[in-house]
């Protein structure tokens, strides 16, 4: 698909990795922002990059790689996010050109901890950033599996429906298929909240729970998100949908998930601290249980799960214990 619309990927990691794929299969150029000089260097030479996905190879020609973030988001009319919401503040500091007129994407699965915002309530409360200009890219899709090109599934959310088309149209491929919505903030925070429950997950299969209870698990996790969700943003929304419900299930399963990598380490008795420095990702659902758990005070969902999540990671309290509360709290 050819379009007039230049877009920008601002990040380093797989996520950003994986929508430059995407991009580069419609366009004839994207800028591309990360903070690593020596992996941009590397992707000139070796067209993939050293860190994330190092399997996808790039045409360069279609690459306009940069170090700063002024030259990227100058360069474009769509700029989509893609970096640990817990560093978003620090890059955004960064900015000198305006912000005014961009359409702005979110491929970030957390809060803003500055803030205690999801990403799209961040630019617009703190940008001025109008909602119709402003859209979330979610699942169910892992990166890694972009990359081995398996397919995958998107969800495009937009208050303005020709910008998510717009969007969607420029991700799609013959292994990428999409659709729209207008539940930003919903998808947004089911987006956050997903990684969540997959830390609890991981938790469950560290202390040996086996596969029946993990499904009971994730049912009582649906639920609670619905909840949770209905507080924040109430509309009309079916939470069995890919976005929500799909979301989770890929999140809290999947040998990919970093979340639920976590969780199986703090089960088997890792430390928060020790978890965090054997993993090379970050953990989306760490700092995102904290901000859950802060937002609630006001909403107060019931949240047995993320209540037992909190309590290991931020409490200290012993995984066994928590998990032996918590068994009795679901159904």
């Amino acid at each position: 698909m050819s379009t007039t619309q230049k877009f920008a990927v601002i990040g380093g990691g797989s996520w950003a990795t994986a929508i430059a794929k995407m991009l580069c299969v419609n366009l004839p150029e994207i800028a591309w922002y990360m903070r690593n000089t020596y992996a941009i260097e590397h992707i000139k030479i070796n067209k993939h990059n050293p860190n994330y996905l190092s399997s996808v190879e790039f045409d360069t020609n279609k690459l306009k790689l940069t170090n700063d973030i002024n030259e990227a988001v100058a360069y474009a009319d769509y700029v989509i996010f893609a970096i640990p919401s817990a560093f978003l503040s620090g890059e955004l500091e960064k900015l000198t050109v305006s912000l005014e007129g961009k359409v702005i994407f979110s491929a970030i699965k957390g809060i803003v901890p500055e803030t205690s915002l999801i990403v799209g309530e961040h630019f617009h409360k703190t940008y001025g950033i109008p909602y119709d200009n402003i859209g979330v890219i979610t699942g169910p899709c892992h990166a890694e599996e972009v990359a081995l090109e398996r397919l995958s599934y998107l969800t495009i959310a937009c208050g303005d429906d020709e910008k998510a088309k717009v969007m969607a149209q420029n991700l799609s491929s013959h292994y990428i298929k999409t659709k729209t919505s207008d539940d930003i903030i919903g998808t947004e925070y089911a987006a956050m909240l997903k990684n969540i429950y997959a830390i609890a997950a991981g938790i469950a299969h560290g202390l040996g729970y086996g596969d029946n209870f993990q499904a009971l698990l994730m049912s009582n996790a649906i639920r609670e998100m619905k909840k949770y969700i209905k507080k924040v943003h109430k509309m009309k929304r079916n939470i069995n949908d890919s976005a929500y419900l799909g979301d989770l299930l890929v999140t809290g399963y999947s040998i990919f998930s970093r979340n639920r990598m976590f969780g199986n380490m703090i089960g088997k008795g890792y430390t928060v601290k020790s978890a965090q420095m054997e993993m090379s990702m970050v953990a989306e659902g760490y700092y995102a249980t904290n901000s859950a758990h802060k937002l609630n005070e006001e909403y107060k969902a019931k949240t047995p799960i993320i209540d037992a999540v909190y309590d290991i990671l931020y409490e200290g309290k012993e995984p066994k214990k928590v998990f032996k509360k918590l068994t009795d709290k679901l159904d």
